[in-house]
């Protein structure tokens, strides 16, 4: 595995009065070149997880295995600034990492960080933004002046932009529109299928871990409680509803056509095939 969490626990504030443990004796492997959502409730410790990922926050104990590296509880991380070339993390607030004069300046930051000649950096930063769907017309805006949605995509363009093996979004769709979002989670899958990049997406939308992750992990109270693939996360909507989660539309939909008699069965997974399913049977019944 790439990725794996050994008894790993964080407080943040130790020691003060304000110290408050996020994370309690983790263990988790997330599978490699895979799409995997991080949910829980507020407060679950979703994005403190995710955070450790690039060392941006460090254990208090146990051991992280991310790629070739290793981070231990109580020693100084190796190799820091290529494990976050390689591990690309967009925070759940985008104008934190918005600083630039202009966009395409922003944008290219992180490539010539890394000792990539200007000219080059101004190219990936383009090709980044072309990929996120941001037009030439605010290449020379300040990322400031933009909307949420923009920023937000200025953001993920900034570290599409360096490439990295794994990438990390702490919901990377706030902000957006309906049609933006499907969008925007349409790139991920790219990246995830076609590229084979590891991603992993802290959401609250079932719909898009429905659509488009193959792994779930449920966090909650600073614990992962449920590790599991999609599909037997989503064959019982019991489990969604027992963690206080709205199931997607579709699942909703299947239950409550078989509470008034309609026969579902489990493998429709799509609205196609339901509604294919429907029409044989109202065929059939007259």
């Amino acid at each position: 595995m790439s990725i794996s969490f050994e008894h790993v626990s964080h407080i943040y504030s130790k020691g003060t009065p304000y110290e408050y443990k996020a994370l309690t004796d983790i263990n988790l492997e997330i599978e490699e070149g895979k799409m995997t959502a991080v949910i829980g409730q507020t407060g679950s410790g979703k994005s403190t997880l995710v955070q450790h990922l690039n060392a941006l926050l460090l254990p208090e104990e146990g051991t992280i295995h991310i790629l070739d590296r290793v981070i231990t509880a109580g020693e100084k991380p190796k190799k820091l600034k290529s494990l976050r070339g390689d591990v690309g993390l967009v925070f759940q607030f985008p104008e934190y990492q918005l600083f630039e004069e202009t966009v395409l300046k922003d944008v290219a930051f992180g490539p010539k960080n890394f000792g990539v000649p200007e000219e080059e950096a101004q190219k990936k930063a383009k090709q980044a933004l072309r990929l996120v769907g941001l037009p030439e017309d605010v290449y020379e805006k300040s990322p400031l002046e933009l909307s949420g949605g923009q920023k937000r995509r200025v953001a993920i363009a900034g570290i599409l932009a360096m490439n990295p093996k794994v990438l990390v979004l702490d919901e990377p769709t706030a902000g957006l529109d309906p049609k933006g979002a499907v969008s925007m989670m349409s790139l991920f899958w790219d990246l995830n299928k076609k590229h084979g990049k590891t991603i992993l997406i802290v959401t609250h939308d079932m719909e898009h871990v429905f659509h488009y992750c193959d792994n779930v992990v449920v966090m909650a109270d600073g614990r992962v409680s449920l590790h599991t693939n999609v599909k037997e996360f989503f064959k019982d909507t019991s489990l969604c509803k027992g963690l206080n989660i709205l199931p997607p539309a579709l699942l909703r939909m299947k239950d409550l056509l078989k509470e008034n008699g309609f026969d579902v069965p489990e493998d429709v997974m799509d609205e196609t095939a339901l509604a294919k399913c429907i029409a044989r049977q109202v065929k059939k019944n007259g």
